[in-house]
């Protein structure tokens, strides 16, 4: 999967699987600070989105960050670096989760809201 160009609006919009970290609860359509972790997730065979009875496990593919401040968005990270990514984990505590996009839509997502979480990412790439 190729993150390289896409804007969160576009990250949200799109199918794949990603589990979101964030510090503040996501509203697009606002201009609240925040920083968000995008975990792009890969499935094995077995998994089946659930992970029935823990069979099957889960992969992170590649990792974007991205802050946004008085409303603008900044892409400050970025990497689908097998040595970087093993570096984080999924949060197995992350749930479904209410965002707002842009234009106000609303949409569900698998996330946390954890800004301890996001702090030590934050660690992790600088």
């Amino acid at each position: 999967m190729t993150v390289e160009s896409e804007s969160l609006e576009s990250i949200f919009s799109h199918g794949a699987r990603k589990v979101v970290v964030c510090k503040n609860d996501i509203d697009l359509s606002k201009k609240n600070d925040n920083t968000i972790f995008i975990l792009f997730v890969e499935e094995s065979q077995g998994s089946a989105g659930g992970r029935i009875g823990g069979a099957g496990f889960r992969r992170i593919s590649g990792i974007s960050c991205f802050v946004i401040s008085n409303g603008t968005q900044e892409k400050i990270f970025e990497t689908q670096d097998n040595d970087v990514i093993s570096n984080f984990e999924i949060p197995m505590s992350a749930v479904a989760m209410d965002i707002g996009l842009s234009n106000g839509s609303p949409k569900v997502i698998q996330g946390i809201v954890d800004e301890e979480l996001v702090n030590a990412y934050l660690k992790l790439i600088h």
